[in-house]
Parts: structure tokens; sequence; C-alpha cells
């Protein structure tokens, strides 16, 4: 027998073996979410499969995402605490801080991304990519965790149901797997989808649910984008002549009535890891497909106020960028929004993605480019920019580019209760809470349109601190209705408004919320229950055991 066709057999005796085994919980995305659900299962002693689209492990979280967004830390207990730890440990190595000092580097973030770290609790939640990276896969080999990697839904057929359980689903290869418990862990919610589980995608109006931030909005603060007060750039290809047609992405009108809904997302974007250290790093350099017109509009603000900074935080100076430093010189780079561009990827094809995958990735690299070199940017931020670069020790596998990109919301499930704004500022409460939410009301922007005096305006952002406490997050925000599936839970896509979301969407809860999935999901295979019918008291019993806070008065330890 030649090595090619004994290859061949061992590769189809091996997915024959898959696809004739039945799972306990399948576990379909790698996000820090689909971690923390696999591990709790296994760790119950459940037999468990997580499935990866890609090799990659860890989601956002490890995609760039170093700059935690924790504003309560003792608020996140389980596992999500565990990974800071284990973050904070992985650092207290001297031989780990290769490029600068841990103490130094400490002292450099005292006033930023909530102090980076927990000497108390021995957590921290500034990290590097791969150290995050490796740190899952870690706890997935500790916990027995099978994994497979490179497998993606075919989103050309439904799942397989009996009634409304999912027998089985299948793959873009053809494979079918079968489980108890499935967990949909992606950020997109496909598999919730292929489920057959009520959705919405994009903004809900505020009459939906009688809420302020949802739907169309038009900032009241920041009227112009471009400009400040009665300013603005002149929004048409060749100034001041409309028939030239308007810059890219920015729309002929208001996408609707202040409040009304509309099919939006908020603006995605990489989180970029950048060093100024020149031994590690690889330079900015042109790219290919480099569209000098995505980036007019910014050169027009830029010669408007070229008192800007790049990323100086020092100064009363409008910043154009976030450059959140990590250890060892790097950086968790946001604010890089594709404004207009990221609309058709929740429901695209993968075909779509990965269009707008690229599209992303060349507008990134070429805004950087754009920053070095063009002489409409001041000249002190051209110099600045000149000294970042990709990170050479990160993403290898990827051209040291994010193999992520950040998703801020794309499906989420409507189910028996939907998490809104009422939640998260007190006047309505869950007494089956699996998770905490403790974030501002955070929207980036939507849309750009212009008015029929020719400004433009940004639509669709807020980030609303007032009034905002610690509020539990439903058990049922988690599983879809019975009647849609009663075997399914999705605690990344889970049941939210627009306004909530975007405070429930932080890594750490998606990882309390995951976790705690994990926990149902066993508790539903032990009792032969559908997950809407497993009792809370038996569940809050596993969650208080395996160190889980889900109550606001719990935040003491």
């Amino acid at each position: 027998m030649n090595t090619r066709f004994f290859l061949i057999i061992l590769f189809v005796s091996f997915f024959s073996i898959l696809s004739a085994k039945n799972y306990d919980v399948v576990v379909y995305g790698s996000s820090s979410a689909g971690v923390t659900a696999a591990v709790q299962a296994s760790r119950m002693d459940k037999d468990v499969l997580l499935i990866s689209t890609d090799d990659h492990i860890g989601g956002l979280s490890s995609s760039g995402l170093g700059a935690t967004d924790i504003n309560r830390h003792k608020a996140i207990g389980g596992m999500a605490r565990e990974f800071y730890q284990r973050v904070y440990n992985y650092y207290k190595e001297p031989s780990v801080w290769e490029y600068q000092e841990r103490e130094a580097y400490f002292k450099s973030i005292l006033k930023r991304i909530y102090t980076g770290r927990s000497e108390e609790l021995k957590m921290q939640w500034a990290f590097e990519p791969h150290i995050a990276e490796m740190i899952f896969r870690d706890m997935l080999m500790e916990a027995g965790v099978k994994v497979m990697f490179g497998e993606r839904l075919d989103l050309s057929s439904q799942v397989v149901k009996e009634g409304p359980r999912i027998k089985s689903i299948k793959m873009e290869s053809g494979l079918e797997i079968r489980a108890k418990i499935f967990v949909d862990a992606t950020y997109e919610g496909d598999l919730m989808a292929r489920a057959g589980v009520k959705y919405i995608v994009g903004r809900e109006s505020n009459k939906t649910y009688d809420e302020k931030y949802n739907g169309v909005i038009i900032s009241e603060k920041w009227n112009h984008i471009y400009g400040r007060g009665e300013k603005s750039i002149d929004p048409y290809i060749v100034p001041g002549v409309p028939s030239s047609g308007l810059l890219p992405y920015i729309d002929p009108e208001i996408p609707g009535e202040p409040g009304s809904a509309d099919n939006g997302v908020q603006a995605y974007c990489f989180r970029l890891t950048l060093t100024d250290d020149p031994a590690n790093q690889i330079p900015i350099t042109k790219p290919a497909n480099y569209n000098p017109l995505l980036y007019e509009a910014l050169g027009r603000k830029l010669e408007m106020f070229p008192e800007m900074k790049l990323h100086d935080r020092n100064t009363d100076a409008p910043n154009l960028l976030t450059f959140s430093k990590m250890p060892n010189r790097k950086t968790d780079t946001n604010h890089l929004d594709f404004v207009g561009a990221s609309h058709e990827w929740p429901e695209g094809d993968y075909e779509t993605r990965d269009s707008l995958y690229q599209l992303h990735k060349d507008h990134h690299l070429g805004l950087l480019w754009f920053l070095k070199t063009d002489p409409r940017v001041p000249e002190g931020m051209r110099t600045e920019m000149a000294k970042w670069g990709l990170a050479k020790d990160e993403y290898e596998k990827y051209n040291h580019f994010p193999p992520r990109i950040y998703i801020r919301e794309a499906r989420r499930m409507i189910s028996d209760y939907v998490m809104t704004e009422h939640n998260i500022i007190g006047s309505e409460t869950v007494e089956n809470a699996v998770g905490l939410g403790t974030y501002a009301m955070d929207s980036h922007q939507v849309s750009s349109f212009v008015n029929e005096k020719g400004e433009v305006f940004e639509e669709g952002k807020f980030f609303i601190t007032r009034g905002v406490r610690p509020y539990p997050i439903s058990y049922q925000s988690i599983i879809p209705s019975r009647e849609d599936c009663s075997n399914l839970l999705v605690p990344v896509c889970l049941s939210a408004s627009h306004a909530v979301y975007g405070s429930i969407r932080m890594e750490p809860v998606y990882m309390v919320l995951g976790q705690s999935a994990g926990i149902a999901a066993v508790l539903s295979i032990n009792n032969d229950q559908n997950l809407a019918d497993v009792p809370y008291p038996e569940l809050y019993k596993l969650l208080m055991q395996n160190d889980q806070i889900v109550f606001p008065d719990q935040i003491t330890k």
C-alpha cells in the first residue's frame, strides 16, 4: 500500500469514527465563550467536542483585544477569573518580559485599561495575543476536550432536528456530528440560525422595548463626524460639486427617523497588534489594493484640525486612534472602525465574509500607510506613525495580522426573555441569573450621512454610563424559546436588544456566560431534561460550586 493511499484511508477512517459517535456536548465556535463552555462540560466528565472553524483558539481575546474592558474586576468570577489569574501568573516571570520591565509597564498604564491588573485577586487583563491563545489551549488540553480544527457548518442546509431538538449538524466537508446538547459560541450565531431559532440583525425601534438608546441615533454632542460646531468637511469627491458623487461610505440621507429600526450594525475593525520595537517589527508597507479615496475624508478632517494627535492621551487634543499599551512594547489598537462596510457580515456566506475580511484588512493597512506617508497628515503624526509596525512574534501563520475581525454585533437571538436597557438601569431585574453585566451601554458608529445642506453627520454611536450598575443576565436569554430549540445554548449571540448588547458584549462576560452554558448543558444531560426545564435552584447551586458571580450582591471577594 503506497503512502498516499494509506493516508487517504486514515483520513476517511478518522471522519467515519467521528461521524458515527454521539457526543455529550458539541461546542461550535472557538471564541473565549466556546473555550469556557467546553472546558466546564469536560471538567464535569462529559464527552465534549469543540469545533473551530480555523486553527485559531480564543476569538478576539487572542486576536488583539488584550485591553480587556473590566471596569469591575471583582464582578468577574469562575473560569473567567481563572483565565486572568493564569495571565497574571505567566507575567510574574521576569524571563517573559523580553522587551521591557514588568513594573515599568504597569506604571505606564496606571490610569489606563482599569490599571491592567489586580494584585489583590492576582488577575491581569492586559496581555499579548499569543499568550492568551497559549493559555486557552492549555485549559482545553488539561480538561481533555477534543478539538476539531478547520470545520465549518454547511450554510446551505438546516441542521437535522427531531421536533425542537437538534439531532445532528452537517459540516462543509460532509461530516455529520451528533450530540445531546449543542452550544453556539460563534460571534455570528450561525448554528442558531441554521437551527431555525428566531433572531434579529440590526437595531430595534425604541418603541419595541420602550428604550431610549435603540434604533437610529444622531449624536447631539458631536454632530459633525469630521468637524466640530458648525464645521463640516465637504462630502463630495470633487469638493463643492455634488454631481461628482459622495465620498465612499457616506450615505445620501439619514437611514431613518431617530429611534426607528433598521438592519445596520455598528462598525467592525481589527484590533491590530503593533510595536515600536525595531527588533520585533514588520514595517507597514503600501497595500496592493491601496485606495486613497477611502482616506479622502480623513485627509480633509486633518487639514481642518491639524492639532489632532495620533494616540497621545496626555493632551486635551483629539486623538485619532487608541493605542492601549500591552506587555513587551505592543499595542491593542482600537478605533480603526470601517464605518458602513460591515452590514453584510452577519447574514453573509463564507465567500462574502472572506471578501469583507480582506476589505477591512486592506482598509486598515492602507490607513496606517496613509497616516505614515500622506503630506496632508501633520508632520508630527507622520513621524509618530513611522515608529510603529506589525509585531513580528504575533500571528505568524497569518502574516502577522489578526486572524479574527472584531465582530462587535451580528445576529441576536430572540427568546422568551430579552435583556434590555431596563435591566441595566435596575428598573427590571431577573432572578435566574447566569452572569453579570457591568459595562456602559456602548455602540460604535453605524453609518455616516449627509444632510440637505451638505453637512456630514455620524449616526449610531453612544456611550452611556449614567445609571449603569452591575446587573444579572437571565438564563432564559442564553437559551432559545422552547418551541424553537430545546437543546441549544447561545452565550454570545444571546437574547438582548441592541442597546443593552453594547454592554454585554465584553470578552470576560462571554467567558462567564460560556461557563454557565457548559454547566447548564451538563445538568440538562444528567437530569434528562430540555434546557428550558432545568431547575434554576440546581443550576444556581452548580454555578456557586464553580465560583461564578451572578448577582450584584455577590461582588465582595
